[in-house]
């Protein structure tokens, strides 16, 4: 598992389901199973290996090694491990794939010209 962003970290373990709306200000390590949509907005989303996401999700960094089906919206950064599964869209400011990692989607790069041209 990755270093934590923050001091805060809540977990989902390999055995959980979750069906419907997750949302918090800490950063939250999910290992099983969830379905809906996930927002933390200020915090990172890290999917383990044995993680499978059917969701929307908006978060500030997230980290995928499991299965994510669902469209991505990260203030700073996605990452995609080479055990990484996704199918869905991703807006980030910064992306990082490694070899062997799936993504069937369009990448969006929000860079610092539309953030000041935003102003």
């Amino acid at each position: 598992m990755s270093a934590p962003l923050s001091g805060d970290l809540a977990q989902i373990g390999k055995s959980v389901v979750i069906k419907g709306e997750l949302s918090g200000s800490e950063d939250l390590y999910v290992d099983g199973q969830v379905e809906g949509s996930i927002a933390l907005k200020g915090n990172g989303l890290t999917i383990g290996p044995n993680g499978q996401v059917k969701a929307s999700v908006e978060a500030k960094a997230i980290i995928v090694q499991g299965k994510l089906e669902g469209n991505v919206q990260a203030s700073d950064r996605v990452e995609l491990r080479k055990s990484a599964v996704v199918s869905g869209d991703i807006s980030t400011a910064r992306i990082a794939i490694e070899e062997g990692a799936y993504l069937k989607g369009k990448v969006d790069i929000q860079g610092r010209v539309e953030k000041a041209a935003g102003k």
